[in-house]
Parts: structure tokens; sequence; C-alpha cells
């Protein structure tokens, strides 16, 4: 064991995860490449939990932040005006698509969802909630109680009443052999027979993902949302969607990934890349529900002026560097590759994704354990995740080259092919010893 992970076992708490049976420190980066200690590069096609959303020591990223430096100021609290977070509020307002909307700036995702959930519950005057299954929104109190996923919730308290939807488990027996859209007609009557039975009137928001992080890039299918929206809106019920994840072009195919469903929600949440690793997270919503808040609020470092500077800069390259349709046309040469790759791989038992947001579900834990090291060995970082830890998933950042993709797409094949052959031969010397 390494003298800093001994030390970081000794002081950081066990259920803190580390990836890797010989966890890295990385110690530089450049591009969408990083270097640990030991100077070992590698291509990194997870992206800090796709926070480096734009990839590391962008010019334009430090250059802003350095002036920001450069005045002395680095904190003043949102009693005072704050152009950085005034200008990033109205790029964010005008590319929601939210009617009248306005901002609220927080550190992190997890507040972002707290700050959105005090908002809908306020407006409805209620504390039930609807969430999806093995969806993720934090780790604090009540974004654990609308998280789904077991391996995820430290607590079964719960300052919320919460039901979960059906959406993105269409792995399930039940549901495997449908359409799009039978699936979507049948977690439809599921949600209007949940609100016949399991609530009362006053149901505060539904919250969802439009693709599951935690959950190893689940997804519910292009308009399951806007079906639902049609369901909601016939008690009022409000929209929350967690874009923490598939917000700034990620998806390819849409800016925001509940527009891939024809979707305008009532509110929004983000953090993660919009910052390209500087903390920040907030809500859009629509006016009369941010302004509706009868106490005085603010949060100490949300909206800082480092942050601001970072997140304008970070969103600007974006927007000037079309990244939505780079996402686009990068994945599709990862996915597609992978799909095929599929096709000869016992092992692969699902690829799934949009744009720069893809998975492979392997058959155990164990093989994803084991594409980990693989994959680590060649030079490229990759995350776990779903409901059983089966999933491998990767998010590069959006300035990913084409180049980059292809070889990013080849040491995951071959990574595969080792393991499918490492099993093949277990199963075949253990056919031969049970003869």
């Amino acid at each position: 064991m390494s003298d800093l992970l001994a030390r970081h076992r000794a002081v950081i708490p066990n259920w803190v995860a580390l990836n890797y049976n010989e966890p890295i420190e990385i110690v530089s980066g450049k591009g969408n490449r990083v270097v640990d200690a030991d100077g070992k590069s590698y291509l990194d096609f997870f992206a800090g939990i796709l926070t480096n959303m734009i990839g590391y020591d962008v010019p334009e990223v430090r250059e802003a932040v350095e002036r920001q430096l450069a005045t002395g100021v680095v904190h003043t609290s949102t009693v005072y005006l704050l152009r950085g977070q005034i200008e990033l509020a109205e790029k964010i307002a005008r590319l929601s698509g939210i009617p009248d909307a306005k901002v609220f700036f927080t550190n992190s995702g997890t507040e972002a969802n707290e700050t959105a959930l005090l908002l809908a519950t306020y407006a409805r005057k209620s504390d039930q909630v609807l969430a999806m299954r093995q969806s993720y929104h934090g780790r604090s109190f009540g974004t654990v109680s609308v998280t789904s996923n077991r391996s995820w919730k430290n607590s079964s308290l719960s300052p919320l009443n919460v039901h979960f939807l059906h959406g993105a488990d269409r792995q399930l027996a039940q549901f495997r052999g449908l359409s799009d859209a039978d699936y979507i007609k049948v977690c439809v009557d599921d949600l209007r027979h949940l609100l016949a039975t399991a609530v009362s009137n006053d149901v505060a928001a539904l919250i969802a993902e439009p693709i599951q992080g935690v959950g190893g890039f689940t997804m519910a299918p292009d308009g399951l949302f806007a079906a639902y929206k049609e369901v909601l809106d016939e008690q009022g019920i409000l929209f929350i969607s967690d874009e923490v994840q598939t917000g700034w072009g990620r998806t390819g195919s849409a800016f925001f990934g509940i527009q891939n469903h024809g979707v305008t929600p009532d509110m929004m949440t983000f953090a993660k890349g919009l910052g390209n690793g500087f903390a920040v997270g907030g809500v859009v919503a629509r006016g009369d529900l941010m302004d509706a808040l009868p106490a005085t609020g603010l949060a100490t470092f949300g909206g800082n002026p480092i942050s601001m500077a970072a997140a304008n800069a970070t969103l600007d390259y974006v927007l000037d560097h079309d990244l939505q349709a780079n996402a686009a046309r990068t994945g599709k040469i990862i996915i597609d590759g992978l799909r095929e790759a599929a096709e000869r791989l016992p092992i692969v038992k699902d690829v799934r994704g949009k744009g720069l947001m893809f998975a492979v579900e392997l058959g155990s834990p164990a093989q994803a354990g084991r594409f980990m090291e693989e994959t680590k060995k060649a030079g490229l970082l990759a995350g776990k995740g779903g409901l059983y830890g089966t999933a491998i998933r990767m998010a590069p950042p959006l300035t990913l080259t084409v180049a980059e993709a292809t070889e990013g797409l080849g040491i995951i094949v071959n990574a595969l092919e080792v393991i499918n052959r490492e099993v093949t031969d277990r199963e075949v010397n253990d056919a031969e010893a049970a003869q």
C-alpha cells in the first residue's frame, strides 16, 4: 500500500470510494489526458465524473479565473451585486427555454436538487414527490430520499413522502420485449394508477434524470417524459429535470437532456461540467416558482466570482466551438463501434448512450472490475455504476477529437476481448473438469 493511500484511509471515511486496486493520484492534465504521480499518461473517458467537461488546462478558463484573481476579489457573497453571476444567469435562463426563468446558484448538484425540492414542495404545499427507480440525486438527507439505488442510500428515513416510477428499468422481464411506444404506454398507465391509489391530490413534483448517472446511463425512451408531463399537468404537478450530468450538449442530440423528450420542465438543476472543475451548481426555474419562497435566503459560496468566471468561460467555449455537435460526432464513432464489437462478445449484455455519455453493461461486477483494471493498464480512465455494479460508464470531455475517440474505442474493445477470452477459457476449463 502506498503511503498516500494509507494516509487517505486513516482520515477519509470508508464510504468515499476509490477506483482501482491500486488507486492513482492525478498530478497534471492537458487537453483530454492526465498524468499520475508515477508519470503514466491516461486518456480520460470519465472527466472527473463528467465534471472536466472541456478537458484540462483550457486557456480560456484559466485566463478568466486568473483575471478575477488579479482583482483581489475571491469572495463578496450575494449581498452585493455580482456581475459574473448575473451574466451567467442570463445565459442559462435564455438557453433553458423556461418562460420568465430565474437562476439560483449553489456549489453542487446535491444542493441544486435540494433547492428544487424546496421550491416544489413550497409551491404545492405538499411533501409528496415522485422519482424514478434506479435514480440518484445526491448524498444529502433530502436528495437521498429521492434516490432509488440501495447502494447509495445511507438512510431509510426521509423528509419527503416519495413514490418511485418505472421508466428506465426495461431490463425487467415484464418490459424487455416491449417497443418504445408500448413501454411508454405501460409506464404512463402505471403513473395514472399510482396517482389514483398511492397518493393524495397534492403531489409536489416529479424529479428525474433524462439519463441516469449512477444508474449506469440507463435511460427512458425519448418521449416518455413528454407523456408523463401530460399526466402531471392535469393535476398541476411540477416537473424537475436533473441535468447535473446530461446538460450543456453532452447528449449530442440536444443541449439539455430533457429536450430529447420534447419537454420544457418547470425547473432544471445543473452542476458538474458547467465550471469545468470549479464548484458550481444551480437551479433554473420559472420566475413565479423561484420568487415564491417567503424567507430570505442565500448560498454563501453560490455565485462566487471565481466559479462564475470559470463557468462563464466554460459555457462560452461550449457554445463558440459547437461542442454539442462534436459530442454527437465523436459519440457516434464510439457507440457504433461498441455495438459492432458487442455482437461477437458474449460478456457484453448491453451498449447504450447518447453522444459522449455511453455505457457497456457486463455480466458481473467482477467483469466490470476487471475491465477497470485492464483499461487502466492500457492508459484509459473509465467509471463504474449501474444498479448491480455491472455497468461501465464513460463520458469523455466534449472536446474529444475523432482521433481520440478512435483510440479510446480501440482500448475499450481490446479490454472487452481480453475479458471475454478469460471468461470463455474459464468456462471451457470448468466444463472439462466436470467431465
